[in-house]
């Protein structure tokens, strides 16, 4: 090759190596000191696309997790409230039981059908002021539940009916038909005193019947709490497993990285010893001109 001075070919090389030794060193250092393996799209965009995509999902499996949590918390709540009410009923079906027996007096008979009646208006107010997160908890419209992987396929919408309360609907009456399941609204204790023996007697019936329709509808709270206690821990293991699965496509491989490091380093220093040996080459040719 002959000698020149206006193209130092060889520095050229040894520039431009140099400065791809420095590109992979600094990208080398960044992933040790962020620990993460993708700091931009140039990195890897593939990965950067996938991990994007598993952030969404997890984000939405964790948020499904909670809806399922605020839904179980609702129906947990009706349920403690229906308890009481059971409560309430077998105290009315002492009285009326009591004020069957026609032994009893008139002023004896008034006296338990005035706790039987404050009864009556005690379930009514469970029904009308049970709230959970300011919301009536009683009601016969079902409330949806969303839990999803945040795409529309992976979306499930789950109904939870706590069923309606008050004087006049006390429980549910729970019919299956054809493997067809339906509610309709459960007793009216707002008519059923215990003022005469007849009258008790009726009303003792109403109330039995009232039991029954309050333990169906809590059966059905329970089988929805299930549910929904189910949707919550399938979102919640589905989430760690994306969490993982970014982790090991985000994660900076330290064993690898340290190992770049230690290459980079000695690539950069033979390559600034390279250019600095380029750049004497072309001093040479002063020699000539001596």
């Amino acid at each position: 090759m002959s000698l020149g001075i206006l193209t130092n070919v060889a520095a050229t090389y040894a520039e431009n190596n140099l400065n791809q030794t420095q590109n992979s060193l600094q990208s080398t250092l960044q992933q040790l000191s962020s620990g993460s393996r993708i700091n931009s799209g140039a990195d890897d965009a593939a990965g950067l696309s996938v991990s994007d995509g598993l952030s969404a999902n997890e984000a939405a499996l964790n948020q499904s997790a909670q809806n399922a949590q605020n839904g179980v918390g609702l129906l947990q709540t009706a349920d403690g409230a229906l308890s009481q009410v059971t409560n309430l009923l077998d105290r009315a079906t002492t009285l009326a039981t009591e004020a069957a027996n026609g032994g009893l007096t008139t002023a004896q008979s008034t006296a338990a059908d005035t706790e039987f009646q404050s009864i009556v208006t005690e379930i009514g107010n469970i029904g009308s002021s049970t709230n959970f997160n300011s919301t009536n908890v009683f009601s016969g419209t079902a409330t949806n539940f969303v839990v999803s992987d945040g795409t529309t396929g992976g979306t499930t919408t789950i109904a939870a009916t706590t069923g309606a309360l008050s004087k006049t609907s006390v429980g549910l009456t729970v019919t299956d038909t054809a493997g067809t399941i339906t509610t309709a609204a459960g007793v009216d204790l707002s008519t059923s005193n215990l003022a005469t023996s007849a009258a008790a007697t009726t009303a003792l019936g109403n109330i039995t019947t009232a039991i029954g329709d309050v333990s169906a509808q809590r059966g059905s709270i329970g089988a929805s709490i299930n549910q929904l206690n189910a949707a919550a821990n399938v979102a919640s293991s589905e989430a760690v497993n994306l969490s993982s699965a970014q982790s090991s496509i985000l994660s900076t491989n330290y064993g690898q990285a340290t190992s770049n490091l230690a290459k980079y380093q000695v690539l950069s220093q033979t390559g600034i010893s390279a250019l600095a040996q380029a750049n004497s080459v072309q001093q040479e040719i002063l020699k000539l001109l001596q």
